[in-house]
């Protein structure tokens, strides 16, 4: 059954909605942890969806968090190195290409040298407005992010939906006061209002206000 979902703007994750990075992000953060002799699959558990020194110090919560900010700039720098096998979600061209008359932005915990690294190899548009790690004080599940992208779009939170893949992401969105569409197949356990196996299942359709989702 098609949904339609009415907003004024659109707000978009990154890796696990529009790109599927989930090879390159395993294989750096489980080379970091094998040294600290953590148990893999606890850090899995944790990474996704937040910015790395915010998973560092979950990880490791004795840490000195200096010692997570500086770890986590020099793993950003080889994660947008490292693309090998990261690919668009089925999909995301034909959706940012569709959205691209109308309110959008990517929100994510990536800086922008991973942003553009990782899009890029998916050879997806980069929307206009993006919020990344460098704009934001507190990661995802704080809803910082989101809002600033809903502020920064000229756009009521309430009036915004949020592509979200992740648990961290979907808590963000639903504290910003957002409603969801979740990504994928993890993010049906975390309450998102919508949900899509992919992108293929949501269209753009072009109202005399604005714009509406058909999702399904």
């Amino acid at each position: 059954m098609t949904q339609t979902v009415h907003a004024r703007a659109v707000l978009l994750d990154m890796d696990g909605t529009l790109v599927d990075s989930t090879a390159a992000v395993e294989r750096i953060w489980l080379a970091w942890a094998k040294p600290h002799g953590l148990d893999p699959e606890h850090v899995l558990s944790v990474i996704h969806g937040r910015q790395g020194h915010q998973s560092m110090a979950i990880l490791l919560p004795e840490r000195d968090h200096a010692i997570n900010i500086a770890e986590n700039a020099s793993m950003l720098a080889n994660e947008a190195k490292d693309v090998d096998g990261v690919i668009a979600i089925a999909g995301a061209d034909v959706l940012l290409e569709a959205l691209l008359p109308h309110p959008h932005a990517i929100v994510t915990s990536a800086d922008v040298a991973l942003m553009n690294s990782r899009m890029g190899a998916a050879e997806l548009i980069v929307p206009a407005t993006t919020v990344t790690a460098e704009n934001v004080t507190r990661s995802k599940p704080d809803p910082e992010g989101f809002l600033l992208g809903a502020k920064t779009l000229g756009v009521d939170p309430a009036d915004c939906v949020v592509f979200e893949d992740s648990g961290a992401g979907i808590q963000a969105a639903h504290a910003a006061g957002m409603r969801v569409i979740g990504v994928g197949a993890h993010a049906v356990a975390h309450d998102p209002e919508y949900h899509v196996t992919d992108l293929t299942q949501v269209a753009v359709v072009a109202t005399d206000g604005g714009f509406e989702l058909a999702v399904g």
